[in-house]
């Protein structure tokens, strides 16, 4: 008996490096920067984030493109729309592959800087970025995950190009930069 209650405390200390990861939608940001005019910049964010990391380390961040917030509704609409084209494209999807050991044996409040390659898939068109993230273990059932540097996402590579330029002109602007910084603060709990 007293070798057995250490062989179960272990055991749950280890279930959840074992356990699947989900997002916390709750406490969870995406946000991006447009700047227009040529040195004019906001910041924008999507509201609805699902996401996974299963026990394999495989990683999946779905984003709702129709939770798009700016702060404006025409504009929400405009890109939601016109840029987006949420009919046809409802979802972003972010993918990468994790290492979960390092993550998932950080003590409570330590923090791992990271470099890792993600793939960006915005209508149906995928693009490799390397990310540079730090991971924070806030405890036993719960980390964070921050961008240290923004992903630079670039329209063209997503085929959205024409719908900056479409957006452009319907606002009336004389320009929209076609390069979007993406940084992110995500909240993963195990279950």
């Amino acid at each position: 008996m007293v070798r057995f209650f250490p062989a179960l405390l272990a055991c749950c200390l280890a279930l959840p490096a074992q356990a699947d990861w989900y997002l916390d939608n709750e406490s969870s940001r995406l946000s991006f920067i447009s700047t227009k005019a040529g040195n004019f910049s906001e910041v924008h964010r999507f509201l609805t984030l699902h996401g996974r990391i299963d026990a394999k380390g495989a990683a999946r961040l779905r984003i709702e493109m129709d939770s798009l917030s700016t702060g404006i509704p025409v504009r929400d609409e405009r890109m939601r729309s016109l840029l987006f084209d949420v009919e046809q494209f409802p979802d972003a999807l972010v993918m990468a592959q994790l290492d979960l050991g390092p993550m998932t044996d950080l003590a409570p409040g330590a923090q791992l800087e990271t470099r890792l390659p993600v793939q960006v898939q915005i209508r149906d068109r995928k693009h490799g970025y390397m990310a540079e993230l730090l991971v924070t273990r806030l405890d036993m059932h719960r980390f964070q995950v921050v961008t240290l540097a923004p992903l630079v996402l670039h329209a063209e590579h997503f085929g959205l190009a024409s719908g900056v330029e479409a957006l452009r002109k319907v606002a009336r602007l004389e320009s929209i930069s076609l390069s979007v910084p993406v940084g992110a603060v995500m909240i993963f709990t195990s279950r």
